[in-house]
């Protein structure tokens, strides 16, 4: 009994003896299987270098957007560009409808103007065809008045009437020329007989035939004189 259980401590020793061995064998074949702490060492640097390649990546792909930046000022620069030209036109027909709408009032100022002569001008022309066909029937008023007795009632009314017409032409701008006493002006004068009479001077009117009248600086009917040689 007592070499048996010699036999199973040796026997159990050996294998404990294995097992160490074995377990030694294991644990040497898992170190070698372990890298080497200075064979890590660039894998541990690896990481700064991939952001450093990140950076240069980002780098890389922020370029484009800075080549894109030219472009964008183009088209910024067209768009100012096709703005001014729009401006310029529009200024450009601002400026030719403006002339044209001075030379528009030019033309209508002066059109005004010549109207209102015309209408002027029309005015006189008709006051003076009327003014001109008055004239007889004054030249009557005065031939029946002259024949009037002094104190006649009727005649006093008709020399009445006579002055109220006469008033109405002269505030229409008729005037009588005078003639009498002056010297013989043949633009308001017309010498119809020639008088020898010491009384009045060489070519002065000696007598009046029939009155001559003007109407406003123009001259209606010349005075029928006759003058003194």
């Amino acid at each position: 009994m007592g070499e048996e259980n010699k036999e199973k401590l040796e026997n159990e020793s050996d294998l404990h003896a294995e097992e160490g061995s074995a377990a030694e064998e294991i644990t040497e074949e898992i170190v070698e299987d372990l890298p080497d702490p200075e064979e890590q060492a660039p894998d541990t640097e690896e990481p700064e270098e991939s952001e450093e390649e990140t950076a240069s990546e980002a780098s890389e792909e922020a370029s484009p957007l800075d080549t894109q930046n030219p472009g964008e000022e183009k088209k910024k620069t067209s768009f100012f560009g096709r703005k001014k030209k729009e401006a310029d036109k529009a200024q450009a027909q601002i400026d030719e409808l403006t002339d044209r709408l001075k030379r528009n009032l030019a033309e209508f100022d002066n059109f005004r103007k010549r109207t209102e002569k015309e209408k002027s001008s029309m005015y006189m022309i008709g006051a003076r065809d009327i003014v001109e066909k008055m004239l007889p029937v004054v030249d009557s008023f005065e031939r029946g008045l002259a024949q009037a007795q002094e104190g006649d009632a009727f005649a006093d009314g008709m020399k009445m009437i006579y002055k109220q017409l006469l008033t109405a032409l002269e505030e229409a701008g008729l005037t009588p020329i005078d003639a009498v006493g002056k010297e013989f002006d043949p633009n308001l004068h017309n010498a119809v007989m020639h008088v020898e009479d010491e009384s009045f001077g060489e070519n002065i009117v000696a007598e009046e035939l029939q009155k001559g009248y003007m109407f406003k600086d123009t001259v209606v009917r010349h005075s029928m004189v006759k003058v003194a040689n």
